[in-house]
């Protein structure tokens, strides 16, 4: 009787620390996303309110504030850890000792990880993409979404995001730095007036810079770019506003067709001819 009551003691005692435990730990899971709510919301005010005074930089702003929550989440997520480790009774500064030991170990298989982290510090330290940059990295371009520690975030105009490691963006081509050049060439076939025509695209690159407030150089004609087969090549040529150069294309093609249409300059197009050999 008294070695089952001493059983029973034993088994309370042992649940009411599981509980107590457990208990804990919730209550660091709760403080855990709680802190890290305030802790965003905190980031996001304070952006907000440097991007005010310092509109100009706004996607470098952007960029640090993406960059400031990552490492807020990443420590906080640290500190979690460990103190869950140390009410389940596992001595962390052990743990973090150990961790050094164990890092030797696997310091090769973590080298990547490193080189992604080095990498992110130096595109930023260097400000070679900044969020909202249209640029190439390696054999995919886009829009950059966000830059990490670890990965970049490149969404394509198919709409897809792209994961980079830091550690593969060897080469970027930034396209969202300055003005950007729009270029148009139009062809004409060889019996029309060369000169007609360039004073006709002429006078359609009047209308549209007129029109467009996005050029901030010409639009000109540069000349005749190249004899083709069955067409003489005509270059038009301007700059326009960062990220305005695609769509001023666009209005460029349409309005040189309908001029050329208007003044009965032919745009030629590939033509088979049959011969029919009778016996």
């Amino acid at each position: 009787m008294g070695d089952f009551q001493l059983n029973n003691e034993v088994i309370t005692r042992l649940v009411t620390q599981a509980g107590g435990i457990i208990l804990k730990v919730v209550l660091i899971l709760v403080l855990f996303f709680i802190v890290r709510a305030i802790g965003q919301k905190v980031i996001d005010r304070s952006f907000q309110s440097y991007q005010k005074k310092n509109e100009a930089n706004g996607a470098r702003i952007r960029t640090l504030e993406k960059l400031t929550k990552n490492i807020f989440s990443y420590a906080l997520l640290f500190f979690t850890v460990i103190m869950t480790l140390q009410n389940l009774g596992v001595e962390a500064t052990s743990l973090i000792a150990g961790a050094g030991v164990v890092g030797l170990a696997i310091g090769f298989g973590a080298q990547g990880l490193v080189s992604d982290i080095v990498t992110g510090f130096f595109v930023l330290l260097e400000k070679q993409i900044d969020v909202d940059d249209y640029v190439t990295a390696g054999s995919l371009d886009g829009v950059v979404e966000e830059v990490g520690l670890r990965t970049t975030q490149l969404r394509g105009f198919d709409g897809t995001l792209h994961f980079i490691p830091n550690r593969y963006i060897t080469t970027v081509s930034n396209h969202s730095r300055g003005n950007m050049r729009a270029l148009v060439d139009m062809s004409i076939s060889y019996d029309d007036d060369i000169n007609k025509a360039i004073q006709v695209l002429e006078d359609v690159c009047e209308k549209v810079a007129a029109e467009d407030s996005s050029f901030v150089e010409g639009p000109n004609v540069i000349g005749v770019q190249a004899l083709g087969a069955s067409d003489v090549v005509l270059r038009v040529i301007g700059k326009t506003e960062n990220g305005m150069q695609f769509a001023a294309e666009r209005k460029l093609r349409q309005a040189m067709k309908e001029a050329l249409d208007a003044n009965g300059i032919e745009i030629p197009f590939p033509h088979q001819v049959y011969v029919e050999k009778k016996a």
